[in-house]
């Protein structure tokens, strides 16, 4: 061989040589990027399902809290069929002892209800009506200027369990 030929050979081999390093810089450097997407894939995946964790845990004591709703809506009327008794029995002198046998049950109920979240909200006459705890049935002439806008009646009560209202009271307010 010449050293033409030589040389040839010698800088096609560098050539070559720097093509193969080219190359794998390249699939480093590919692997690299693909190893970041991956992380990165991964990293959001995680912090989605902690979310959801989160979210369902959220979910679940919201639902404990008011779990009860339903059998709570039923007995509502039951309440106020006992308050209705209540006052129709306190004007009748001859009924003492039935009177103090329904107030005796309507206060274990009311217990047993208020052991379970179940809370009356308190709404008497001249209160601010607000309409987002309020549900106005009617609107009156008020019988004094300082009660335009207020409560006037309150014609059934309210309750909450836990922090929702599960019924509003309904009132009536002046105008």
């Amino acid at each position: 061989m010449s050293k033409k030929d030589n040389k040839e050979v010698e800088s096609s081999e560098q050539v070559e040589e720097q093509v193969l390093q080219k190359d794998e810089s390249t699939v480093e450097e590919k692997l690299t990027e693909s190893l970041e997407q991956e992380k990165d894939k991964f990293l959001r995946l995680f912090a989605e399902f902690e979310n959801y964790k989160r979210r369902t845990a959220k979910e679940r004591i919201d639902l404990f809290k008011t779990a009860s709703e339903d059998v709570m809506l039923a007995m509502l009327p039951v309440l106020d069929d006992f308050e209705r008794a209540l006052t129709h029995i306190e004007e009748d002198k001859e009924a003492e002892e039935l009177r103090k046998g329904v107030l005796l049950i309507y206060q274990k109920l009311m217990n047993t209800l208020e052991q379970k979240g179940l809370k009356p909200l308190t709404v008497t006459s001249g209160d601010d009506f607000n309409a987002d705890v309020h549900e106005a049935i009617t609107q009156i002439p008020a019988p004094t200027d300082d009660l335009k806008g207020k409560i006037i009646d309150v014609v059934e009560k309210g309750y909450q369990l836990g922090d929702k209202i599960i019924r509003f009271p309904k009132v009536v307010i002046g105008q």
